[in-house]
C-alpha cells in the first residue's frame, strides 16, 4: 500500500470509519504473520503476536506520525511484541518451536519429488539454523531477506544506525554459514 493511500485509511479511522482499518489489515497482515513466524518458529504464537500488533496499532492509532510510513510503525510495533515475547519465552530452541515442512512427497513422482524432498529439507535445515541465531541477528536476517526490506527500512524499525543493521545482518549470515556447513 502506498504511503497516500494508508494515510487516507488512518484518516478514515480517526474520523470514525473504523470499518476502514481492515483495509490496512489486509495489506500487513501476511507480512506481520511471517515476521513473527520467522522469529519464534510457531504458527500459534506467530498468529496471536501478530493479532496483537495489529491491536495495539488500532489503538495507539491517533499517536502515530503521519509524516512517517505505517507499515514502518506497524512493524516496529510487532517487533517489540515479538521481542518482549522471545524474552518471556526464552531461548526454547526444542523441536516443538521449529517449523515444521512435510517430508512427504504426495502424488509427485520420480525426480520430481526427489528434488522437492530434498528442497523441503534444505529449507528446514534453514529454518532450523534460523532459530539458532541470536535474536537481534535472526532479527536483522528475516527483515532483511524474508520481509525483503531496506537497511534503511531496518534501521528505523529496529531504531538502530544503518551501519549496526548492516553488521547484523553481515553477522547473522556469516553464523547462518557456520550453522549450515
Amino acid at each position: 500500500m502506498e504511503p497516500d493511500q494508508e494515510n487516507e485509511v488512518i484518516l478514515n479511522v480517526l474520523h470514525g470509519k473504523r470499518e476502514a482499518y481492515a483495509l490496512l489489515v489486509d495489506a500487513y497482515r501476511t507480512q506481520i504473520f511471517n515476521l513473527a513466524y520467522r522469529m519464534t518458529g510457531n504458527y500459534e504464537d506467530a498468529s496471536d503476536l501478530a493479532q496483537e500488533t495489529f491491536i495495539r496499532a488500532y489503538v495507539h492509532l491517533q499517536k502515530f506520525d503521519r509524516e512517517q510510513r505505517f507499515f514502518t510503525w506497524l512493524f516496529t510495533i510487532g517487533l517489540n511484541l515479538i521481542r518482549n515475547h522471545l524474552k518471556k519465552r526464552g531461548r526454547d530452541l526444542s523441536r516443538e518451536n521449529v517449523v515444521r515442512i512435510s517430508s512427504e512427497p504426495g502424488i509427485e513422482e520420480g525426480a520430481q519429488a526427489e528434488q522437492n524432498l530434498i528442497q523441503a529439507q534444505e529449507i528446514r535445515r534453514l529454518e532450523i539454523c534460523l532459530q539458532k541465531l541470536p535474536a537481534d541477528l535472526r532479527e536483522a536476517v528475516v527483515l532483511r531477506f524474508y520481509q525483503d526490506l531496506s537497511f534503511e527500512e531496518i534501521a528505523m524499525i529496529s531504531n538502530a544506525s544503518l551501519s549496526a543493521v548492516k553488521m547484523r545482518v553481515y553477522r547473522g549470515l556469516e553464523q547462518l554459514k557456520r550453522l549450515i556447513n
